[in-house]
Parts: structure tokens; C-alpha cells; sequence
């Protein structure tokens, strides 16, 4: 499938109409056999692929996204539409109004053609902690397309739409995006609202595009961001036109190698520089950078984040939300329907993330891990003073086979390994594809200043460029 620009200038240029593009989106989308969705609404997005073409014919601009077919991941709100989170303890909820992000992608002329699969409330990095059954990556069905924005991911890659929504708590739209080979875009904390995510990490969750092309992530975060009064954590400025950033020359931009993240061993790592020297030629420094803190990510990132969910995740107790298991006790019918609406790798979370908070170990662990976060802010900023953006390997390794890691949870773990500081300073980061080994995709990851996605933006597609150029 086209990119999501080339696909909206066809449809508001009569060459093609909202309703043939959104039925061979759809068509895609019935016939996939990768798992990346949940659910197909075709009814609904041939109405709304319809409605573009209609205001089309009288003259009408239905905006900057008229007739694109995109897919929602299943932890974000449409109204009338299935928001299961992947579990068995939202089955058969159906979303009671529509999430900011997604009203502003309709009212930009967006067609969500459905509902992609995910680990499940969020919790994994492989796609495989999902009710529904594992997602597959397109480049090879045995392996895993990265998570928790799997299906999202895999929808993108496969062709079946140019874009979607993900979210991204540690990593969850940038790592799919770089085992797919695909772009995904984490941005600044904020500045997408979180009113209609179902919350997993609320001091990091963050909705984020995901596209195959980097101007194609650029017109969806305009879209959607901005001030919401729904979402208090939401930033006050106004969105930017992102999609002029990706024209700009990225000459006389500086960025660090943290030396925590470049060990020089693994054809993973020598990939991304390989791009990344490329863009020395356009005028680009390549800066080494020392951030010590960097090597506590991982396990700051778990405590914190398993803290949060066990508080965000009480309200699934089979009284407030949530499947009802029978039980003549009521502290019965909530240990039951807990311990089988939830899947193992949700429960190990709570459990982790309630141990960190109770008391005498509060402390020791939660209030620790949120002072080296501190430190990691700190850090970040200061050598965000010196360089433009900060850039890492996106993933330490490539798809790797489906069931290696499902057992060990601290490796997959550390496929966050590079994704977790950002989200945890509240950094925009973004994934773009730098190359491949053995035949799987190998990404990229640039980090920015808080708030300057344009920077991050416009290296990315100079990194897309590049590659395009030597293709």
C-alpha cells in the first residue's frame, strides 16, 4: 500500500475514492493470517470511507487524512467498537465514547478499518501475551513482531494499512516499529492526549503513530496532537508542522553515541552506525556521550511501571470493570476473577508492582527507582545541551523466534533495553528502519530535547533518505 500522503492526494485528486481504497484495506484485513487484528469494522469504515467521498463531491476538504484507512490498537477507545486490551477480563466490553487521539484522526478524514492485536493491558515486547493468540511478524510468520503495539506493527508492515495507532509505556511503539521495519514515533510526554488510552504506566504511557514512512508519522502526530482538557498532563502548546520538519537539511546537526549503548560487537549495532555514518556526508557529527545511569533502565523502568499498574489495574476486579467469576465470598469472587481474567504476565506485574509499594518496602524499592530516574532525567538533559538527539540501536537483537523468550521473562525484559530511558525522562524518541540482517529489519532509534520532535523528525528522514538513495 501507497504512504498515507500519497493515498489522501489520490483521493482528493479524484484518482482514487475513499470507499475502493478503504474496501481493499478492508479486504487485506479479513484475509491476513499474522494475528494483527481483533477485530474487523467493515461496515463502519466503508459508512465513514462514503461520507469522505460524499463531502469530496460537493466540495468539501475532509481534511489532511481524507479516506487514509488506519488501524487502532485495542487499549484505545472508539465508541461503539470492542476495548478489550487483548484480556479476558475486558471480553465483550465495548467502548462507551471515543478517545481524543482518535476523534482528532476522524476529524482529519482517518477510516479506522479495526482493531489490532497486543500484548496484553500493554505488559510484553513480543506480541505474544494476548488472549486472542500470538501476532506474527510479515517478514517471517515464525517470529515475533515485537510489543506491545504488535498488531499495529505487523498491520503497517503487511501493507494492510499506512498507518496506525500504538502506544508506547516503555517502548511499545519503537520496538514492533524496529523488528517490523517499520517507523513508530514515541512522542514527548504530553504532547499526544492519554484521555481514552486504558491506562497501564500513567506517569509514561504515551499514544504514538506508527507508518511507513516517516512523513507518514509526521502527518499523523499533527493531527492528533495538542492541549486536551480532557488529559491534565497534556502540554499546553499547540501542534507544529511536523511534515516541513522531514524537509529540512539535517546538515550541522549533532548527535551522541551514548557509550553505554555502543559496545561495538553484533551485526545489529554495526547496522545502525553503518546508517547513521551515512549521514556524516550530509553534514552530520557523530558525538560520543557518557550516561552512566543508562544501565539501571531496566530495572528502574519494571519497578516503576509494576507499581503503576497494580494501582491502575484494581479497577478490574469483576465489580467496577471486568468479567465476573461466581463465588459465594466476595473476597472469592475477586481473587477468582482476577486470577482468570488476567494472564500470567499481567499477574507477575501486579504482584511485583504491589510488593514495591507495601510497606517497609516502599522505600527501598519504589522510592530508589524513582530517584535514579531523577538522575536519568538529569542526565539526558544535560547531554541534550551539547548534541541535537541522542541515538541508539532501537532493539539489541532482531525478530526473534516465537516461544524463545515467553519463559524468560528477564530476557525479554531487556528488549527494552534501549527504548525504557526515554520514556522514563519523557523524551520523544522514534524508530526508523537503518538496514537488515539476515533478511530481518534492524532499527534505528533517535532521541530528542523534550518538546523538539522536529529535530528527531527531520534526521529520520535522512536516515530514510539515505537508504533510499543507495537502494
Amino acid at each position: 500500500m501507497s504512504d498515507i500522503l500519497t493515498i489522501a492526494h489520490h483521493i482528493k485528486t479524484g484518482t482514487s475514492s475513499a470507499v475502493s481504497v478503504v474496501q481493499a484495506a478492508l479486504a487485506a484485513a479479513g484475509n491476513e493470517d499474522l494475528g494483527a487484528f481483533v477485530q474487523v469494522q467493515s461496515e463502519a469504515a466503508l459508512s465513514r470511507a462514503a461520507e469522505v467521498d460524499a463531502a469530496l463531491a460537493s466540495g468539501d476538504d475532509p481534511g489532511p487524512l481524507a479516506g487514509v484507512p488506519i488501524a487502532i490498537k485495542d487499549n484505545i477507545a472508539q465508541e461503539g467498537q470492542p476495548l478489550t486490551c487483548a484480556s479476558q477480563m475486558l471480553s465483550g466490553y465495548i467502548a462507551p465514547r471515543t478517545a481524543t487521539a482518535v476523534q482528532r484522526l476522524l476529524d482529519a478524514g482517518a477510516v479506522p478499518i479495526g482493531r489490532t492485536n497486543m500484548d496484553e493491558f500493554g505488559m510484553g515486547s513480543s506480541g505474544e501475551n494476548s488472549a486472542i493468540g500470538p501476532t506474527r511478524n510479515p517478514h517471517d510468520p515464525t517470529r515475533v513482531p515485537g510489543g506491545s503495539s504488535s498488531g499495529s506493527a505487523a498491520a503497517v508492515a503487511a501493507n494492510i494499512v499506512p498507518g496506525a495507532l500504538g502506544s508506547d509505556t516503555g517502548g511499545s511503539v519503537r520496538q514492533p516499529a524496529s523488528l517490523c521495519g517499520i517507523v513508530g514515533l514515541k512522542p514527548t510526554y504530553g504532547r499526544i492526549s492519554r484521555s481514552g488510552l486504558v491506562a497501564f504506566g500513567s506517569s509514561v504511557d504515551q499514544v504514538g503513530p506508527m507508518a511507513n514512512t516517516v512523513r507518514g508519522v509526521a502527518v499523523l502526530l499533527t493531527a492528533m496532537a495538542g492541549p486536551d482538557p480532557l488529559d491534565s498532563t497534556s502540554l499546553s502548546t499547540s501542534s507544529q508542522d511536523w511534515l516541513a520538519a522531514c524537509d529540512r537539511p539535517a546538515r550541522g546537526l549533532r548527535i551522541g553515541l551514548p557509550t553505554q549503548c555502543w559496545t561495538k560487537s553484533g551485526e545489529v549495532e554495526s547496522t545502525v552506525h553503518a546508517a547513521l555514518s551515512a549521514l556524516t556526508s550530509e553534514g552530520v557529527e557523530l558525538i560520543p556521550v557518557d550516561l552512566p545511569s543508562l544501565s539501571m533502565a531496566i530495572p528502574t523502568y519494571y519497578l516503576l511501571t509494576s507499581a503503576e499498574a497494580s494501582s491502575n489495574l484494581s479497577r478490574f476486579d469483576g465489580v467496577r470493570y471486568g468479567v465476573r467469576s461466581a463465588a459465594g465470598q466476595l473476597e472469592d469472587m475477586y481473587a477468582q476473577t482476577r486470577s482468570a481474567g488476567f494472564g500470567t504476565e499481567v499477574q507477575r506485574r501486579i504482584l511485583l508492582g504491589t510488593f514495591a509499594l507495601s510497606a517497609g518496602y516502599a522505600e527501598d524499592y519504589y522510592e530508589r527507582a524513582d530517584a535514579v530516574r531523577d538522575q536519568m532525567r538529569a542526565e539526558l538533559h544535560a547531554a541534550l545541551q551539547n548534541v541535537d538527539a541522542l541515538a541508539t540501536p532501537t532493539a539489541p537483537s532482531v525478530a526473534f523466534p516465537l516461544g524463545e523468550k515467553i519463559d524468560d521473562p528477564v530476557s525479554m525484559y531487556l528488549s527494552d533495553v534501549f527504548t525504557t530511558p526515554p520514556s522514563l525522562t519523557g523524551l520523544p524518541a522514534l524508530s526508523v528502519p537503518a538496514g537488515q540482517v539476515d533478511g530481518l529489519p534492524v532499527g534505528l532509534q533517535l532521541v530528542g530535547r523534550a518538546e523538539d520532535e522536529a529535530t528527531i523528525l527531520t534526521l529520520a528522514a535522512a536516515v530514510e533518505a539515505c537508504r533510499a538513495s543507495c537502494a
